[in-house]
């Protein structure tokens, strides 16, 4: 039996971390594992059903808004399904309890504003947003304050993860192979010593698993149509159990393996609707059409290496939302070095001077939109050779232009300058292309017109991608053109 990412990130007993427990605790949270479950039907109570059908008269948006601002409230933890049921009740009533309000199990406008406003000041602590990953075409929310690190996974998924590791977010897909059957018996395998599960569902279109291991927590879903098996699973410390908990319910109640439809909108200015009196604020992510995007590298304090194709027609420049200028550009390499207003970084990177053998593995730093937020992470790829020049073979979307690569000992060995052009994703995975890159000499010459010289480093052992994402994950910086 395997475990899971989040399982191995568990049985670890990794360090605990200040700064992510004082997050977590922020959020306020509550786990049982009952919202794999629909919510059970009113029973035969005439106050429970008075509140019913006063619920049922809402718009079903609305009742899912409900009960998903109740879980954020730590007042439910059902699925969030629209239908009004005992769990629906008892959820109304301990937030009514807090203000006095009669135990009724329905809210008063001004109640219901009350639990809008509490529910988006959680979701804007953990950072809560509703991403579509793009590796896996999954539609999942991701509490981006608690989970800041994100890499693709070698599976062909994505991982999101806490600074101090103790926290795992995995997203997965597979081609139809195994059946869920097959599946669910080696999720719910105890053949691992201190392994035990919690709570097990197997339904015809997905399961659900949540365990414990000697250190930690984990949950896993896998959902199975016609694209394939898609899923996900979360692993923590179960020292962080009291908090990280609601946070899975939250996660789960977002989670959609096949999505149809626009993404919910998650974040930006709250607009109460007309319609419904006391209704939770709409939310709605305000749209940039004036800006695209790129990736620089931090060279020194206040210089900021990129590519020539990330910058083209900027009516003005930031890098990590300060303001820049263009100092240098340089067309035969397609670099661009950017003056940068304050500090930009840390120390620059090591540069490997020896240029990249066919098919060297290599890692990408890049940004991606999250949300409406542009999010590290890192993603891997392959060294080709592209006509006499060098390139890289990865799966690089729009505003990925600039990318820096680094060996797999954490050496600097090129800038994508390549401006990727896919929007589409192919089986919810983006396209691999071989984008071209300039290396560890051209970059050099560029850098000497400023006076700037990067430190060639001798090779050493290889590490791993979490390793040089540690190592230099600092140097990547997102840049945004206003056109």
């Amino acid at each position: 039996m395997l475990l899971t990412a989040g399982e191995r990130v568990m049985a670890t007993g990794l360090r605990s971390s200040l700064g992510t427990r004082g997050l977590l605790v922020a959020a306020g949270l509550l786990f049982l594992p009952a919202l794999a479950q629909a919510q059970p039907q009113a029973a035969a109570n005439p106050q429970l059903a008075v509140a019913q059908s006063a619920f049922d008269a809402l718009p079903d948006a609305e009742r899912r808004a409900i009960q998903n601002d109740l879980i954020w409230a730590g007042h439910f933890n059902g699925a969030v399904s629209g239908s009004y049921g005992p769990l629906t009740f008892r959820g109304i009533n301990a937030l009514k309890a807090g203000s006095h309000g009669a135990p009724d199990g329905i809210l008063t406008p001004v109640e219901r504003r009350a639990l809008a406003q509490a529910a988006g000041a959680a979701r804007e602590a953990a950072g809560f947003r509703v991403i579509t990953d793009e590796r896996t075409g999954i539609r999942i929310g991701i509490p981006t304050k608690l989970l800041p690190r994100r890499e693709a996974t070698a599976t062909g998924g994505g991982r999101w993860q806490s600074e101090d590791g103790r926290v795992t977010l995995d997203t997965s897909s597979a081609p139809a192979g195994d059946t869920l059957e097959a599946l669910f018996e080696k999720a719910t395998s105890t053949a691992v010593p201190g392994r035990k599960i919690t709570y097990k569902l197997l339904r015809p279109d997905f399961f659900v698993v949540t365990g414990e291991t000697p250190t930690g927590r984990f949950y896993r879903r896998l959902s199975a149509g016609p694209a394939g098996l898609r899923g996900f699973s979360m692993g923590y410390d179960k020292a962080l159990a009291p908090s990280v908990d609601k946070l899975v319910i939250a996660i789960a109640s977002s989670f959609e393996p096949f999505p149809t439809g626009p993404a919910p909108a998650t974040a930006g200015p709250a607009v109460a609707s007309a319609s419904t009196p006391g209704a939770a604020p709409a939310v709605v992510v305000a749209a940039r059409p004036t800006e695209r995007f790129g990736v620089g590298l931090a060279v020194s304090d206040k210089l900021v290496l990129t590519a020539s194709a990330a910058i083209d027609t900027c009516k003005s420049l930031k890098v990590s939302g300060r303001a820049a200028r263009l100092r240098i550009r340089d067309d035969a390499s397609g670099l661009a070095l950017l003056d940068v207003d304050g500090a930009a970084a840390g120390a620059p990177p090591g540069l490997r001077s020896e240029a990249l053998g066919a098919q060297e593995s290599i890692v990408l730093l890049a940004f991606s939109d999250s949300g409406g937020q542009r999010t590290a992470m890192a993603l891997p790829g392959q060294s080709v050779r592209l006509g006499p020049g060098e390139a890289v073979f990865a799966p690089l979307q729009p505003g990925q232009a600039g990318s820096p690569v680094f060996d797999r000992q954490g050496r600097l060995a090129g800038l994508v300058t390549a401006n990727p052009s896919d929007k589409v994703l192919i089986a919810g995975v983006a396209p691999q292309r071989a984008y071209a890159v300039a290396g560890a000499a051209a970059m050099q010459a560029v850098l000497g017109k400023a006076g700037v010289t990067l430190q060639a480093v001798p090779s050493g052992p290889e590490i791993s991608t979490g390793a040089v994402v540690e190592k230099v994950g600092k140097v990547a910086l997102p840049v945004a053109c206003g056109v």
